[in-house]
């Protein structure tokens, strides 16, 4: 039995409590429930029964590491323990005496801890029995303010006879926050303690008393509002034997003629005039009332028939797409077929399209210009972090602050039933316990369907068969195959920089002039400017990083010209280094000699194509494959099929079947700390693989690009397009591709077919045969 009046070490199971401040001589009830703590719970039958209980520094900690719990702790002992069926103890304890924590012996499976006992020290008698008799004077007079329990703690203090064990049944009874009865834990001065504990009881009481001031008020006013309520009642009887219209009247009468001007639906429009008489009912301050008035003004406020006056000339429309935007040729003529469609049918067609490509490549200023070119307004909902299904359904009218969801509140925004309606970043949206959003836009989607679309807070089906739908994502694999079904895909690829360099030439450039209120007799941008800022200031698949440095230009001429009183300015590929500083881009040129185990491979990034060189080497060793540069889980498992294929077929290569005992083969791809995968980098690592072991040089001027299989076939690959750009510009001039993928050659621009050839290949041999050199 542990002695309380004696300072001992002891080594003792230890639990974390939580949300509980310990204290001594009192008897404590806990469920016990961590895995951890239910161990120490069963192991305290070796140590008589006793634990340590340390509380927790933050009690949101559901596994606390040793550092963050208390130094100090409370040694206590176990009354009861029962098994509850969920797994869990319900324990009593009786706490003994403070500890200090010395030391963790051991962290698993339970926390095990050598303690040492730290019993009261009471240094001033006299003191001490002033500092009772005051805090038991306090306790009398104001019990019920200081205690929950205030009969079952004065019982407690009255069968207590000393200082310490009194001043900690207050202490852990009183009406205290838990994180202010920390400081408790560690006081052993029986003075010090009773010190606190007279400033806590005072401060307790005044925040007593203050909560009973404001209970008092709380029902006074209730009292007053229920006076009113009665006085107002009594004034509309008399306005009403008077006959004078009182202000809800004259308001219901506003609302009544808005309904009838609104031409709404029938059954809509009774349903108006039934919640007006509702309104009419009800007390003016009524909670109900605001709720009707706001449900009528959105009833009123959404077009229901109101359409905009169609422009129906598809030149006209080739002229707006062509003018706003440059290249995107196969976007724009697929626009021009759905208007076309569109026309000729009378209807909205069907299908809906998805504008899916990077950032920055268009997708949302190609909708604003369809809107534009068929005089229709245009709305637009950002549907990314939407995942909650009332974001697009709407929310009940039985919840507090209900409103209608997005598409009705953009419909109230564009005025017409016929706008152009952009689901902007459809693939960003997510689903949690309150609903799959997508789901809910299956609906908003499906023609079959959204001629009667169902809100939550209408409560009244909307027809949005005569919007025309354009949404735009940048990665299709995030949007669920359902709605995917539902719209037709029109792939926005990125630009080729030479497209970037006519965008600047005709949009980004004159945009940003006028932004800056600069004229191009002010400033003038260099075609070899501009195409250094394009190659070694941004790598990007869109635009927008390249108007941003376009605008930094401007905006250092624009202080240039205001504080050096220079006419003009002009940037040349010279001087665009002293207003941008450094290039922040490179992009990787081909070797200029022919290497051993040296492969370029073509890469598609976000950023548009880069070439990616695979080195391979050899070493003594086991026949281990090595690989390096942060691969993802694809390129690792295109390694491993492009080595097994090797192996299969080493003679054919001039490659000995025995090396692969004796040596193990390192791939790394450069540029370690950046992120690589995809399926499209098996045939260079087996060309790397083969050159490195039979010690033949390949082509430096060859790119290839292609996934391997076991039998040695070239499956096809995606972004050739990207790709070739990236080869042409890195001074490659032979790219070997798979035979499936030709059909993609007629996307490639005419200035990368002119330098660079191109050879369709369908198994690796005819991949060997073009680029080693025998």
């Amino acid at each position: 039995m542990i002695n309380v009046k004696e300072v001992k070490e002891h080594k003792l199971p230890a639990i974390a409590v939580r949300g509980l401040v310990i204290l001594p001589n009192n008897e404590v009830r806990l469920e016990i429930g961590r895995e951890q703590s239910v161990k120490a719970l069963v192991e305290a039958e070796h140590y008589e029964n006793h634990v340590v209980l340390i509380n927790q520094k933050d009690p949101i900690k559901e596994e606390p590491k040793t550092r963050e719990l208390l130094d100090f702790g409370i040694v206590a002992k176990i009354i009861m323990k029962i098994k509850l069926p969920n797994g869990n103890y319900k324990v009593k304890f009786k706490t003994l005496v403070r500890s200090s924590i010395s030391e963790y012996i051991e962290e698993t499976p339970y926390l095990l801890t050598n303690v040492k006992t730290l019993p009261g020290i009471s240094e001033n008698d006299q003191k001490e029995i002033a500092l009772i008799r005051m805090i038991v004077n306090d306790i009398i007079e104001s019990a019920d303010l200081l205690f929950t329990n205030s009969k079952e703690v004065i019982n407690l203090i009255q069968g207590t006879t000393t200082a310490d064990k009194i001043s900690d049944i207050i202490a852990y009874n009183l009406r205290l926050p838990e994180n202010e009865k920390m400081k408790y834990v560690e006081l052993v001065d029986v003075n010090d303690r009773l010190q606190k504990l007279l400033v806590d009881i005072e401060k307790t009481k005044e925040i007593a008393k203050i909560e009973e001031k404001i209970s008092t008020e709380v029902k006074r006013n209730i009292n007053e509002n229920q006076r009113e309520y009665y006085l107002r009642e009594k004034m509309k009887a008399i306005q009403d034997e008077l006959g004078e219209k009182t202000s809800r009247e004259s308001e219901a009468s506003i609302l009544r003629d808005k309904v009838e001007e609104a031409k709404m639906p029938e059954d809509t429009k009774k349903k108006a005039l039934d919640e007006l008489r509702r309104f009419e009912s009800l007390p003016q301050h009524s909670s109900e009332s605001g709720v009707i008035r706001n449900y009528l003004e959105w009833l009123i406020n959404i077009p229901w028939y109101k359409k905009s006056k169609e422009k129906k000339d598809l030149n006209y429309a080739e002229e707006i797409l062509d003018a706003d935007h440059y290249g995107l040729e196969k976007v724009k003529e697929r626009i021009v077929e759905y208007l076309a469609v569109k026309q000729m049918t009378g209807k909205t067609p069907p299908t809906i399209l998805c504008l899916v490509g990077p950032p920055g490549v268009g997708k949302t200023s190609l909708a604003k210009s369809v809107a534009k070119s068929l005089n229709r307004n245009f709305v637009k909902v950002s549907l990314g972090g939407v995942k909650d299904e009332s974001e697009v359904r709407g929310h009940r009218r039985t919840y507090l602050g209900a409103m209608p969801g997005r598409i009705i509140q953009a419909m109230k925004t564009a005025g017409t039933i016929n706008p152009v309606f952009l689901l902007d970043e459809i693939d960003k949206m997510s689903s949690d316990y309150k609903g799959d959003p997508s789901s809910a836009m299956l609906e908003v989607l499906d023609p079959e369907q959204n001629k009667m679309f169902s809100d939550h807070y209408l409560e009244e089906n909307y027809d949005l068969s005569h919007v025309l739908f354009i949404s735009t994502a940048n990665y299709l694999g995030n949007i669920p195959e359902p709605l995917k079904d539902r719209m037709e895909i029109v792939q926005v690829s990125s630009y080729t920089e030479h497209e970037k360099f006519e965008i600047a030439k005709r949009h980004l450039i004159p945009k940003q002039l006028e932004q800056h209120g600069l004229t191009t007799d002010q400033i003038t941008i260099k075609e070899d400017a501009l195409k250094k800022i394009i190659g070694s200031y941004t790598r990007e698949a869109g635009v927008r990083s390249l108007e941003r440095n376009i605008g930094s230009l401007c905006r250092k001429a624009t202080k240039k010209i205001l504080t050096e009183k220079v006419d003009s300015i002009e940037f040349t590929a010279d001087n665009v280094i002293d207003y941008l500083g450094k290039p922040i881009f490179f992009h990787n040129k081909a070797d200029e000699t022919s290497q051993v185990g040296v492969v370029n491979g073509l890469a598609y990034t976000p950023y548009g194509g880069d070439t990616l060189p695979v080195e391979v080497t050899t070493f003594k060793g086991s026949g281990k494959l090595v690989l390096t540069g942060k691969l993802g889980d694809v390129m690792k498992e295109s390694a491993q099929a492009a080595l097994s294929f090797v192996k299969a077929n080493a003679e054919k290569y001039d490659v000995k079947p025995d090396i692969f005992k004796e040596v193990d083969v390192h791939i790394h791809v450069p540029e370690g700390a950046t992120p690589k995968d995809g399926p499209s980098a098996g045939i260079t690592m087996a060309t790397a693989i083969v050159s490195a072991l039979s010690n033949t040089k390949v082509d430096h001027l060859i790119g290839m690009t292609g996934e391997i299989t076991l039998r040695g076939r070239v499956l096809p690959i995606g972004g050739l397009k990207e790709k070739s750009i990236a080869a042409h510009r890195s001074g490659l001039k032979t790219v070997i591709m798979p035979k499936q993928n030709e059909k993609d050659l007629d996307d490639i621009p005419d200035i990368v077919k002119n330098d660079v050839k191109f050879i369709p290949v369908t198994c690796i041999n005819e991949v060997f045969e073009e680029a080693l050199i025998k």
